[in-house]
């Protein structure tokens, strides 16, 4: 079995606690806990077990704390998923999309229902016809 990832060295139990007592974020109280289990002699395994997860979830808190600290246990944002159209390719569209004029101007169907849009960006829904 490998050795496992040591803690930084700047940190202690009571201050990681002390962090977890005021986080905003129910996540990164419960992974600074968990840290901080080990931090007061515990095992890794025990720190899994208070965290909830298992022994990798608990080494990647471990490498994401030793590199950014206490705010390297806040979930960041997922980067989503990339446009379908380049930059220039859907300017033309949008633009007239908000310029146009007519009340029933864009229509979309979306499990049935049709929206229509007006050019001011006032919407309204109405069910569309049953079909035979």
């Amino acid at each position: 079995m490998s050795m496992p990832i040591p803690l930084r060295a700047d940190f202690e139990a009571s201050r990681l606690r002390r962090l977890a007592r005021e986080s905003k974020d129910a996540s990164q109280a419960r992974r600074l806990l968990a840290l901080a289990t080990i931090y007061a002699g515990g095992t890794r395994t025990q720190a899994a077990e208070l965290g909830g997860v298992g022994l990798q979830i608990v080494r990647d808190w471990v490498v994401r704390f030793n590199a950014e600290g206490p705010g390297g246990l806040i979930d960041k944002k997922a980067p989503g998923q990339p446009p379908l159209l380049k930059a220039g390719i859907g300017a033309p569209w949008r633009r007239s999309s908000k310029t146009a004029r007519s009340r029933r101007s864009m229509a979309w169907c979306a499990g049935g229902w049709w929206i229509w849009s007006s050019g001011c960006g006032r919407s309204s829904a109405s069910r569309s016809p049953r079909r035979p």
